[in-house]
């Protein structure tokens, strides 16, 4: 669980960089570099870290009020991720985006998603059907108000609820590792546009597993993915972010 309040913290990187990070309730199942994870985690797949940002264990240490050890074991975990990159003199940075990687990452999303919604759908009963018209409710309230990061993140609980009904599914880590990558950038996409276009391709989705209809859920899923891949592709100085102006 999260909420709104944020832990500040003054990290020094290419250049001096005041941030807040979106803090995540540490419970008590939570060990400490578990709980550390967790809410790097969050923070970058809502964008709160942003592209370029770097990263110190020390810093990240003192700002969390925790030892180093567990940082730096967070910090491992989302380099396997490729969510973070560790540079030769052991610099810890938020890695950049490319058109490239972006056109990559994005295809990827599309291969892997269909696949994992349709490998689910005969898992799907009555009640995990009702948690995901819940979550879409949430997702629009979330448009509503105009709430970027509450957006990103019901957004893929929305996806990750349907993918993991599946008790042999392998691809979420998958599917994970790009929604981290593309975290980051998607937060800066999401403060460029002024209005928010957005169709509930959810709706669609949740029509063809009431009808049990695999080739109608692929498509929903698809087009889900893709109306995000427009939106980012419509934006005129997107190819100046790309240059690394932005």
């Amino acid at each position: 669980m999260s909420n709104h309040r944020g832990v500040y913290a003054h990290m020094k990187g290419l250049e001096s960089i005041d941030f807040e990070l979106r803090l995540v309730e540490k419970t008590t199942e939570l060990k400490t570099h578990q709980w550390v994870y967790q809410l790097l985690r969050t923070n970058l797949l809502c964008g709160r870290i942003g592209p370029g940002i770097a990263l110190t264990i020390r810093g990240l240490a003192q700002m969390l009020d925790v030892s180093p050890m567990p940082v730096r074991e967070a910090l491992h975990r989302l380099a396997c991720e490729a969510a973070i990159e560790v540079k030769n003199n052991r610099r810890v940075i938020v890695p950049v985006m490319t058109a490239e990687k972006f056109n990559e990452l994005s295809q990827l999303r599309i291969i892997l998603e269909t696949h994992a919604a349709v490998s689910a759908l005969p898992h799907i009963d009555d009640q995990q059907l009702k948690l995901l018209i819940l979550q879409d409710a949430q997702i629009n309230s979330a448009v509503e108000k105009g709430a970027i990061e509450d957006i990103a993140l019901s957004n893929q609980q929305f996806h990750r609820s349907l993918y993991s009904v599946n008790p042999a599914q392998r691809s979420v880590p998958l599917i994970e590792s790009l929604w981290l990558q593309l975290g980051p950038f998607s937060r800066i996409v999401v403060s460029k546009l002024k209005k928010a276009y957005r169709i509930d391709h959810h709706i669609g989705a949740i029509e063809a597993i009431r009808n049990q209809n695999a080739s109608a859920l692929h498509k929903a899923i698809e087009a889900d993915i893709r109306a995000g891949i427009a939106s980012i592709n419509s934006l005129q100085d997107i190819h100046q972010y790309f240059k690394g102006v932005a």
